[in-house]
């Protein structure tokens, strides 16, 4: 599967050529501060076939935690386009960054411990209070 997507701006650029390992939403608190109230729909994608085919991402991360994500974004528009959470082989892609999001199919929602009642959860989606086992 090749997913390209971008920016608001379009100073960042991104292609992927390869399967997500999975997609999702999270419902947790960092994510709704993150996407700016709602909840993160996102794509797994392994971070070696994940690379931006345009411009330099900013980023950043939390110093007060031990083990912090680095987030990258747009130093332009500030748009937030992958999470790097430390110890995974995974980017976690904003899906909302995506040229063509109507591929994007959840197959879970995490988190759900902090869903708020305006976060619906399409029917047939696997839902775990935190994050998976």
């Amino acid at each position: 599967m090749k997913l390209v997507g971008r920016c608001y701006c379009g100073s960042l650029r991104y292609n992927v050529n390869a399967e997500p390992v999975f997609q999702g939403l999270c419902h947790c608190r960092e994510c709704r501060y993150i996407s700016g109230g709602g909840v993160n729909a996102f794509v797994a994608i392994p971070t070696a076939v994940f690379e931006y085919s345009q411009g330099t991402p900013a980023t950043f991360s939390r110093s007060d935690l031990d083990s912090p994500v680095v987030r990258d974004f747009c130093g332009e528009c500030g748009t937030h386009i992958v999470s790097r959470p430390p110890g995974m082989p995974t980017v976690i892609l904003k899906v909302g960054t995506l040229d063509d999001p109507s591929e994007f199919n959840p197959s879970v929602a995490i988190y759900t411990c902090d869903q708020r009642s305006y976060n619906i959860i399409p029917d047939g989606v696997a839902t775990f209070d935190r994050a998976p086992g």
